[in-house]
């Protein structure tokens, strides 16, 4: 049981005083004067500390944008998450009316939240109004991975008290970091609140007390943005990372800890009974390797997967099969959803193993590819995608598949070393045998 720090210190920049604090609460929530003494008569306390490193979003096909700019009217030609915000920003700079300005949307060449943003519609009319032709600006990958809206840097601190089975009293979850809702559609961020940074807080599981807070903390000077899984993505990390830490205290399966506290969500029991029976959870596997289990709610739809690796004497490891069982409401394209959960498992992965943007006197670190590794073809493994046969309304499959393969991953690398990752991405140096 660590001992913990509730105003990190670790941090890449310092924490101001809580001047934008919220509590999202749900109708069980736990409120500040009696958190104390909900964990207080617990039998035992377990205490956890999680990170989520700053991502970059790289995309296959550089930022670019190409703008004829005329007298009366303005031709964007770009693709983009986001056509209005475009279109208002080309009016803005040029003064034209925004009916004068036309967007082309084109095919995103990956979109994965980066192309939400106007950055470089902004650049390319400016530059547009200096010249009498049109403009098409591309970015190198390294004014791209140096100039990103960045997954934000979160701080997860975590508590439970168990009762003498084991089970759950009551859940805290603070969550420290950037609020992209507050810049990006402020009419959204209320009281301190940000709906997407508390998305997934605690999972899809009934616990009789839930205490979930919100510290708004910027980075100075760092742009922050959304990513593919937005909000889950960083707190699916935390949490089913934390339920596998709880399982372990209660000395009880990892799978039939999860299923016992799913009692208000039975399409979560399903998702991730499958994924556990296809994974033919339970059978043993050689040494130095382990399977791992993770779940979530997310955008409507529900995820399991089960990752299998193993792990040399010197703290490599190799992912050789997951396995992704989504209950997505009415499949409409069946084909569609599967290539949505592989792209987002190798998406995911890439980010688990090798994903982390770091700066140096104020600068980026990394630049290409050779520093920012994305998945290559002989590292990604065996995907077994299933779908339940649901008749309730369609949910979300774009993101889905992103949040649960980290932690999945890190429980699977505990269970084949004994070694618990609470930080991303994977070190190898973390899991070299003494």
């Amino acid at each position: 049981m660590e001992k913990l720090n509730p105003s990190p210190s670790c941090l890449p920049f310092p924490v101001s005083a809580r001047s934008a604090y919220a509590i999202w609460r749900r109708e069980r929530l736990v409120l500040l004067n009696s958190r104390s003494l909900s964990l207080g008569v617990a039998s035992s306390r377990v205490d956890a500390v999680y990170q989520n490193p700053l991502l970059a979003h790289t995309t296959m096909e550089p930022m670019n944008c190409t703008v004829a700019l005329h007298r009366d009217r303005c031709e964007l030609w770009l693709g983009t998450q986001a056509a209005t915000r475009v279109q208002s920003a080309a009016a803005k700079i040029t003064g034209l009316p925004l009916e004068a300005v036309e967007v082309h949307n084109q095919f995103l060449g990956g979109g994965f939240g980066r192309r939400v943003e106007a950055d470089v519609v902004e650049q390319a009319v400016r530059i547009a109004q200096k010249v009498d032709r049109p403009v098409k600006v591309i970015w190198s990958r390294e004014e791209d991975v140096q100039h990103d809206f960045y997954r934000p840097y979160h701080y997860h601190v975590l508590s439970a008290g168990l009762d003498p089975s084991g089970r759950p009293l009551a859940w805290s979850h603070r969550v420290v970091g950037s609020s992209t809702t507050a810049r990006w559609m402020p009419q959204f961020f209320k009281g301190g609140l940000d709906g997407d940074a508390v998305e997934g807080a605690y999972g899809p599981y009934t616990f009789p007390n839930v205490f979930v807070d919100y510290v708004r903390q910027e980075s100075p000077a760092i742009n922050t943005g959304w990513w593919r899984g937005v909000g889950p993505t960083r707190n699916t990390f935390a949490v089913e990372g934390f339920i596998d830490e709880l399982a372990s205290a209660a000395k009880q399966d990892p799978v039939r800890y999860r299923a016992d506290l799913l009692a208000e969500h039975p399409r979560a029991s399903v998702v991730l009974e499958r994924a556990a029976r296809l994974a033919k959870w339970g059978n043993p596997l050689p040494a130095g390797g382990g399977r791992g289990v993770a779940l979530a709610f997310a955008f409507g739809s529900y995820v399991a997967n089960v990752a299998e690796v193993s792990v040399t004497p010197t703290g490599d490891v190799t992912v050789k099969r997951i396995i992704c069982v989504a209950d997505c409401g009415r499949a409409i394209n069946p084909d569609t959803i599967v290539a949505q959960m592989q792209s987002g498992i190798v998406y995911g992965l890439s980010a688990a193993l090798y994903g982390q943007i770091t700066l140096k006197n104020g600068r980026v670190e990394q630049s290409n590819f050779h520093d920012y590794r994305a998945l290559r073809i002989d590292e990604i493994p065996q995907l077994d995608i299933s779908l339940v046969d649901s008749s309730e309304d369609p949910g979300g499959v774009g993101e889905l598949a992103v949040p649960c393969v980290a932690p999945a991953v890190v429980n699977a690398i505990f269970a084949a070393t004994g070694k618990r990752l609470r930080a991303l991405p994977i070190n190898s140096n973390d899991l070299k045998r003494t």
